[in-house]
């Protein structure tokens, strides 16, 4: 089950130049959803030539299926293919994507409704972490 952006599957093209998405996942038995984030790269620290490098490495993002415990019980229990995995929006960098995750999940008041499996949120972002967002991709 491939991530779904605009009607179709997504393709490595799709994600160059971004750093991450927001994501929807919904449970195709009884309609209920989780709004997350992911991150297509990371940082990571190596040595080299006894200096600390930082590189961008790749995620398992292909095979994410969010992180909410209960969620992850459902997958297991149903299967993957009584899920669907959709992306609300591609994200330039990490600030942007933990203020659009927040978004969504306010807008559709994610801690209060019983359709969704999302238990919490938590964000700390600054406005100069907003510096590259995108406002003409659509939401």
């Amino acid at each position: 089950m491939s991530w779904i952006y605009h009607f179709r599957p997504v393709e490595e093209e799709d994600i160059e130049g971004y750093l991450g998405f927001v994501y929807l996942i919904t449970n195709l038995t009884n309609g209920k959803k989780y709004i997350g984030k992911k991150l297509i790269k990371g940082r990571r620290t190596k040595l080299v030539k006894g200096k600390k490098k930082k590189f961008l490495v790749d995620s398992d993002w292909k095979k994410y299926w969010g992180s909410n415990k209960t969620l992850q019980e459902d997958i297991k229990a149903l299967g993957e293919g009584y899920f669907s995995r959709q992306i609300l929006k591609f994200c330039k960098s990490k600030g942007e994507a933990n203020y659009f995750e927040a978004k969504y999940q306010f807008q559709h008041d994610v801690l209060i409704s019983k359709e969704y499996y999302n238990d919490w949120i938590m964000v700390k972002v600054a406005r100069s972490h907003l510096k590259k967002v995108d406002i003409f991709q659509p939401m």
